[in-house]
C-alpha cells in the first residue's frame, strides 16, 4: 500500500507539472517565442530567468521538461536554454531552503484560486487558472510525498539498509538518483536527506552522497521524457544539464574526503549545512559553465547532430534556375500547388475523423497540416513574382494568375478546416456531446463530397478542361442544395427534441456552413478561372433591372 501511495503521489506532481506546463502555453501563447528571445539574449539574465521559473514552479523538474519541449521546438536556441538550466537547478536549491519551513499550507489556496480562475475567468487568466492548480498539486504531492517516506526509512530494516548503503559512497549516490527519478523531483530527495541527517538515521558523509545523487536524478528525467527520441537535436538540452551534473559529481567525489568536514561547517545543523552545501554545489556548477555557455553549446550540437527528416511544407519543384523560362516554371508551380491538393484532401480526412471520433490526436495533426499549406502557398507565390514579367506572354501571365487564385483558395479551404471545422470537433469533445447519427452521417457525406471535389478541382486546375470546369461549378450548385436539405433535416430533428441535435445544434450549422464555404472556394480557385478566360462565366448573378416583366 505504501508503495502504490507513493506512485500516487508521484503521479499527482506529474499531473501538477503538467497542468502548469501547458497553463504557461496557453496563457503567454504567440507571446511566449518573443519573451523568451527578449529576455534570454544575455546569458546572465537566462540564468537568473530559470531561477526565478523554478522558485515558482517549485521544481527543476518541470522547468527542465518544459524548456526541453521550448528548445526542441525552436523557441529558445541551446545556449540561452543551458544558461536558463543551470539558474533553474540554482532555483531549486532555493526552493529546499524554502520548504525547509512547512508552507504546505499555501497549496490549498493556491487550488482555489485556480479554480476560481478556471470557472470563472476567460481567456488569459482562465488559462492562468490552470498554472495556480498545477503549483497547488505540486507542493502538495512534494509534502505528501515527503510525510509518506519519514516513517518509511525510519522502519529498523530501512534503517538497516541505509546504514549499508551509507558505507558504499557510489551507492548511496545511486539510490538517491534514481528516488530523485522516481519522484520526478530533487527537492523530495535533498529534504529527505536533511531529515534523515537530523534525526541521526545516517551521518553528515552519506547525506552529502544523497544531494549530489538527488542533483545527477534531477537530470534523468527531462532525458528520458522531455525528448524526442527520433530525433537527437531535441535531446541536445536534457543531455548538456545531465554532462555538467556529471561534472558536479566527479569533482565532489574526488574530493570527498576533503570536503565533507569543510561541509559540515556550512551551517549551524547538519540540515542546514546540507541544504547551503545543494546551493553551492550549483552556483559553483553554474561559475564553471556560464562564461563558455556558448562553446559549450556548440559542442553539444556537434555531439547531437539535426535529424536531416524532410520538411512536407518545403517546397519540391520550384526551381530557381526554371524561372528564366516561364513556360518550364508555371509548370513546376503547377505541381507545388498540386501538392496543395494532396494536403487539402489530407486534412479533410482528418476533419471526418474528427467530427465522428473522440480522439484529439486526430484534430492536433490535421491542424499541423494547414502550416504546411500556408508554407507552400506562401512559397509558390514568391516564386511566381520572382518571374520576370517582360519575359512572359499574354498567356502566360493569365496562367500565372490561375496558378496564384488556385492556390490562395485552396489555403483559404485549409484555414477554414483549421480554425473553424477543428474548433467545432474540439468544442465538441469539450462539452462531451455528441451528433445525432443523422447530423453526422451528414457531415461524413458531405465531407466525403468535397474530397471528390478536390480532386474534380485539380483535375480541371491541370487541364484547363470547360467539361469539367463546368462539372465542377454544377456541383456547387447541387453542394449548395444538400446542404440546404441538411439544414432543413436538423430543424425538423430539433423540432422533434432530439436530445443530441439539441446539444449541438450551433457546432453542427457551423460545420455544415463552413463545408459549403470549402466548396466554394474549390469553384473559384479551379473552375472559374478557365471559364472565365473563354468568356463563359457571368460578370453577376443578379438579373439585371431591364429585364423584369
Amino acid at each position: 500500500m505504501t508503495l502504490l501511495e507513493l506512485a500516487g503521489f508521484a503521479a499527482l506532481l506529474l499531473w501538477g507539472v503538467h497542468m502548469v506546463q501547458t497553463g504557461v502555453q496557453r496563457t503567454f501563447g504567440p507571446k511566449l517565442k518573443t519573451f523568451l528571445a527578449g529576455a534570454l539574449r544575455n546569458r546572465i539574465k537566462a540564468f537568473g530567468a530559470g531561477a526565478a521559473v523554478t522558485v515558482a514552479l517549485q521544481s527543476s523538474t518541470a522547468t527542465g521538461l518544459m524548456l526541453t519541449a521550448f528548445q526542441a521546438g525552436g523557441l529558445v536556441a541551446l545556449a540561452p536554454a543551458l544558461a536558463v538550466m543551470l539558474g533553474a537547478n540554482v532555483g531549486s536549491t532555493l526552493v529546499v531552503q524554502v520548504l525547509s519551513f512547512d508552507i504546505a499550507a499555501v497549496a490549498p489556496l493556491l487550488v482555489l484560486a485556480g479554480v476560481i480562475l478556471f470557472r470563472r475567468a476567460q481567456d488569459a487568466p482562465h488559462d492562468f487558472g490552470r498554472v495556480l492548480i498545477g503549483l497547488g498539486l505540486v507542493l502538495t504531492a512534494l509534502h505528501q510525498f515527503l510525510a509518506l517516506l519519514e516513517p518509511v526509512v525510519a522502519a529498523p530494516a530501512a534503517e538497516a539498509f541505509l546504514a549499508q548503503v551509507g558505507r558504499y559512497t557510489p551507492v548511496a549516490v545511486i539510490v538517491a538518483a534514481i528516488l530523485t527519478w522516481a519522484a520526478h523531483s530533487s527537492v523530495v530527495t535533498v529534504l529527505l536527506a536533511m531529515s534523515l541527517t537530523t534525526g541521526g538515521v545516517i551521518p553528515l558523509e552519506t547525506g552529502v552522497a544523497l544531494v549530489v545523487g538527488a542533483n545527477l536524478g534531477s537530470a534523468l528525467n527531462p532525458l528520458l521524457e522531455g525528448a524526442d527520441a527520433t530525433d537527437p537535436a531535441a535531446r541536445r538540452l536534457p543531455l548538456g544539464n545531465l554532462i555538467n551534473r556529471l561534472a558536479g559529481l566527479v569533482l565532489v567525489m574526488g574530493a570527498f574526503s576533503f570536503i565533507v568536514p569543510w561541509i559540515a561547517r556550512l551551517g549551524p545543523t547538519e540540515a542546514r549545512a546540507l541544504a547551503n552545501f545543494h546551493t553551492l554545489f550549483n552556483l559553483a556548477l553554474a561559475l564553471l559553465f556560464l562564461p563558455w555557455i556558448r562553446t559549450y553549446a556548440k559542442l553539444i550540437a556537434r555531439l547531437l547532430p539535426a535529424r536531416q527528416a524532410a520538411d512536407p511544407g518545403a517546397p519540391i519543384y520550384l526551381d530557381p534556375e526554371a524561372r528564366a523560362t516561364p513556360a518550364v516554371a508555371l509548370g513546376a508551380a503547377t505541381r507545388e500547388a498540386l501538392r496543395m491538393t494532396d494536403t487539402l484532401e489530407e486534412m479533410l480526412k482528418g476533419l471526418k475523423e474528427s467530427l465522428a471520433g473522440s480522439s484529439r490526436t486526430s484534430i492536433q495533426a490535421t491542424k499541423r497540416l494547414d502550416d504546411v499549406l500556408d508554407r507552400l502557398n506562401t512559397a509558390i507565390r514568391a516564386y511566381l513574382i520572382s518571374i520576370p514579367a517582360e519575359s512572359l506572354s499574354p498567356e502566360e501571365s493569365a496562367r500565372l494568375a490561375e496558378i496564384l487564385a488556385f492556390a490562395t483558395n485552396v489555403e483559404h479551404a485549409g484555414d477554414l478546416v483549421d480554425r473553424n471545422l477543428l474548433s467545432v470537433a474540439t468544442r465538441r469533445l469539450k462539452r462531451g456531446v455528441s451528433f445525432s447519427p443523422e447530423g453526422e452521417a451528414d457531415l461524413v457525406r458531405l465531407t466525403d463530397r468535397l474530397v471528390a471535389n478536390v480532386r474534380l478541382a485539380a483535375a480541371a486546375f491541370v487541364s484547363g478542361d470547360r467539361s469539367a470546369a463546368r462539372l465542377l461549378v454544377a456541383e456547387k450548385e447541387s453542394f449548395r442544395d444538400v446542404e440546404a436539405d441538411a439544414v432543413a433535416a436538423h430543424f425538423q430533428r430539433l423540432q422533434s427534441g432530439d436530445a443530441n441535435t439539441l446539444d449541438t445544434s450551433s457546432l453542427h450549422l457551423d460545420a455544415l456552413r463552413d463545408l459549403k464555404r470549402i466548396n466554394s472556394h474549390l469553384v473559384e480557385g479551379a473552375a472559374y478561372p478557365i471559364l472565365r478566360s473563354v468568356g463563359e462565366l457571368l460578370p453577376t448573378r443578379l438579373r439585371q433591372v431591364g429585364d423584369r416583366g
